[in-house]
């Protein structure tokens, strides 16, 4: 049985003075209360104030900073529900799936527990607690940052940008404020809550991990737990049957005892593989616990037949970090994922249309950023199936963490919960402790490497990797940067440097062998920001309001840092920045979209001394001024189409210029050989610059020809080709800025009406 109690609950705010939380373990008196609203579950506290009409659109201009009060007030959330009573042998759970952070939970004014961690579930028996008929639920979530006022700051201890506030708290360090997230202190239920009962005989844990992966067999590990109700464990028998399309297999696991581990070769297996590389194939597959003959219990998943195994070396000179899916190299294009919006009760809800996008513009593997949450089940389900690779950070971005037993407690709990929740999922990947932790460490400057080792990515996390999911790869931080080593020459890099022109030696010349961060600002479209800069503030974008959509706290930097560079960008490509919103936006977005291009191109040039680029990243998660390549209002901005382009499986393209000539290449990202046409044409003279083909051996890349032109030389050259009949476009930007914008703004438009022509068949 399951009773859902999302809906409508009664929100109490309280005042919580001097900075401290009341005491604990006692129900909440809410007479005195500041605001008393109906509440939304899943929600957010701070989103049922401004539906109530108490305060105005935290997104729109300088308004979040009216929410910044708030911080200090504790929550009570109360509902009714009406319980039936439970099945026989079978007992009554209730499980919040997402409290926002530190709570304690009251059943018919008795105590359940307390929570001070909001990424994972919280689940308490009430079987002794629930009563039939009516019962009263009541939440009461304290004050974070008073939690965090009353915690010991060694002074090793810090956050990021002077957010000290991060290092106790268990919920996403952007939510203190980041350059991508406002600084928004949400508090509620945001996500199910659900009143259930369980079977005392089921299954606990059943997981499912491959070690060998061909077209003639697997080789599939398993490991089954159970609880029973029996008084002996004679005659148990688990039975798997699995189908993936015309692709079965059954098996049968006796054992005396609730734990069980083993393995079966599957024959003829339908693999699963990445995008691009072959059909993403799912089994359904089911287990089913038989006691004594009788079936007791069922639980049912969705496997992928494959095997992920991730290569590195830090020996310099011969570094390496190569994914291989089924003992094949992949070479990895995708993008980094931060939560779709600021408030994560909305998050769920915006999954599929952003996965929708990452599948058109043609990535095969995507990056959970550390500073962010855990997404739901049905991101990983859809992942699975549209064969998108997963890399997960775990919750920890940028931020010296404590070392306490309690702290590390909640970070075991945390890791082993989300651990056994998606490990069973083909699209995982890999296991990362952290964002830019290690990057923390290393610009402290510490005296010696022991001083840079956190526990809980270096001894915790490891370890329960081992206990919980063993197959599967670990990396201490992203980008990991071990003893005698710097963030620039280690194999995995976040290569931001110093933004400038987008070809600068830092991005041409940069020796990563997988490039995990890349970004460079766009301007969004001014239809999305009037949406949220107020109409007199529109340009120039130095102000207050363009400042708080792009800083992490104005009341701790001036906040135009970002807008100050991306007119420089502006500048360095145009020679000069325009006394307009339209216009700016306009030149902006193609400075943006050249950039991304050419990080992409570089890196696929590169191969596989580089073996791929994760870029910052598809869609903002609020209205602001960044690298997102598509807005909060799920406007693309020009990147979005010349990244699609860029990303193609099979790509003709043109590199840099060496000496009088610059280089025609194709790259194959298919297991599949592939046949190229190709005609290169100069846009303004219409002249042919080269017309030929090739055949280019599977995930391999190849030179077409090496095309005379000046380095003063400025063109806009089309790339028509065909591959294996199938019509493709790119294009190439010759020549030194900067170019003039009207010439500019001609070649994008002629460079958007073959990409349609291409892809949609306009005419």
């Amino acid at each position: 049985m399951e009773l859902s109690l999302n809906g409508t609950w009664k929100l109490y705010c309280l005042e919580e003075k001097k900075g401290k939380n009341p005491p604990a373990g006692v129900l909440p008196d809410v007479s005195a209360s500041r605001y008393v609203v109906d509440a939304a579950v899943p929600g957010n506290c701070q989103l049922d104030l401004n539906r109530a009409g108490i305060l105005p659109d935290p997104f729109f201009g300088d308004n979040y900073y009216q929410y910044v009060a708030l911080e200090r007030c504790g929550w009570v959330y109360e509902r009714s529900f009406a319980f039936e009573g439970a099945p026989e042998n079978e007992r009554v759970f209730l499980r919040f799936d997402g409290i926002d952070t530190i709570a304690e939970i009251f059943l018919n004014g008795s105590l359940l527990g307390r929570t001070e961690d909001m990424f994972v579930e919280h689940e308490f028996d009430v079987t002794e607690f629930v009563c039939t008929g009516n019962n009263i639920l009541t939440v009461h979530i304290f004050s974070s940052v008073n939690y965090a006022r009353g915690q010991d700051y060694p002074v090793g201890m810090q956050g990021n940008a002077g957010r000290s506030q991060i290092p106790y708290l268990r919920r996403p360090a952007h939510s203190f404020g980041w350059d991508i997230f406002p600084r928004m202190m949400t508090a509620g239920l945001w996500r199910d809550v659900t009143l259930l009962t369980k079977k005392n005989t089921r299954f606990t844990e059943v997981y499912y991990a491959v070690t060998e992966a061909s077209e003639e067999n697997a080789l599939l590990r398993y490991a089954f737990r159970f609880d029973s109700d029996e008084d002996d464990l004679d005659d148990i028998k688990i039975a798997v049957h699995a189908k993936c399309l015309d692709s079965e297999f059954d098996f049968e696991v006796k054992t005396i005892f609730t734990a069980v581990n083993g393995e079966y070769r599957v024959q003829a297996p339908r693999l699963w593989w990445p995008k691009g590389y072959g059909d993403a194939s799912l089994y359904e597959i089911t287990a089913s616990l038989y006691i004594k003959g009788v079936l007791r219990d069922q639980k049912t998943d969705f496997m992928g037949l494959r095997t992920v195994r991730l290569e590195r070396d830090f020996t310099p000179g011969a570094q390496k970090f190569q994914f291989y899916v089924n003992e094949t190299p992949i070479f990895c294009k995708g993008t980094n994922w931060v939560p779709t919006d600021a408030f994560h009760s909305r998050c769920a809800g915006r999954v599929d249309p952003v996965l929708d996008l990452v599948n058109e513009c043609g990535c095969n593997i995507i990056r959970l950023w550390g500073g962010g949450i855990y997404e739901n089940e049905a991101f990983y389900s859809r992942c699975d199936r549209d064969g998108i690779l997963v890399w997960q950070d775990f919750a920890f971005g940028n931020t010296v963490y404590p070392e306490t037993s309690h702290f590390l407690e909640t970070v075991e709990d945390e890791v082993v919960k989300h651990i056994k929740k998606v490990r069973n999922h083909p699209c995982v990947c890999v296991w990362s402790s952290d964002n830019e932790v290690d990057m923390k460490l290393v610009g402290l400057r510490y005296p010696e490497f022991y001083e840079r080792v956190s526990r809980f990515s270096h001894e915790l996390i490891p370890s329960l990797i081992k206990r919980h999911d063993p197959y599967r790869y670990y990396l201490k931080s992203s980008p990991e940067v071990p003893e005698g080593f710097n963030c620039n020459n280690v194999p995995e890099q976040h290569t931001w440097g110093a933004r400038a022109y987008y070809k600068d030696p830092f991005y041409k010349d940069a020796t990563a062998s997988f490039i995990g961060e890349a970004g460079f600002h766009g301007c969004p479209s001014p239809e999305s920001i009037r949406q949220f800069i107020p109409e007199d503030h529109l340009y120039p974008l130095i102000n207050r309001y363009y400042a708080a959509h792009s800083t992490e706290d104005t009341r701790l930097s001036p906040g135009n840092d970002r807008n100050i560079m991306m007119t420089k960008h502006v500048s360095i490509l145009f020679g000069n920045v325009p006394d307009d919103l339209e216009e700016f936006s306009a030149l902006s977005q193609i400075s943006q979209a050249e950039a991304f291009k050419f990080f992409i191109e570089r890196t696929r040039a590169l191969k596989w001394r580089r073996s791929g680029i994760i870029w910052w990243n598809i869609i903002d998660g609020w209205p602001q001024i960044s690298d997102a390549v598509v807005d909060y209002y799920y406007r693309k901005k020009l990147a979005f189409y010349y990244i699609k382009a860029a990303q193609n499986p099979v790509l003709a393209f043109i590199g840099e210029l060496s000496g009088w000539e610059y280089p025609l290449y194709v790259s194959n990202d298919t297991r599949e050989i592939a046949e190229v046409n190709c005609t290169v044409t100069d846009y303004e003279s219409g002249q042919t610059v080269y017309q030929g083909s090739k055949t280019v051996a599977a995930g391999e890349n190849a030179e077409l020809a090496r095309l005379p032109l000046f380095a003063s030389d400025k063109k806009l050259l089309l790339i028509d080709y065909t591959v294996n009949g199938k019509r493709c476009f790119n294009h190439y930007l010759a020549g030194q800025p900067p170019f003039t914008a009207q010439t500019m703004k001609r070649w994008r438009d002629e460079i958007r009406k073959r990409q349609e022509e291409v892809w949609y068949g306009a005419e």
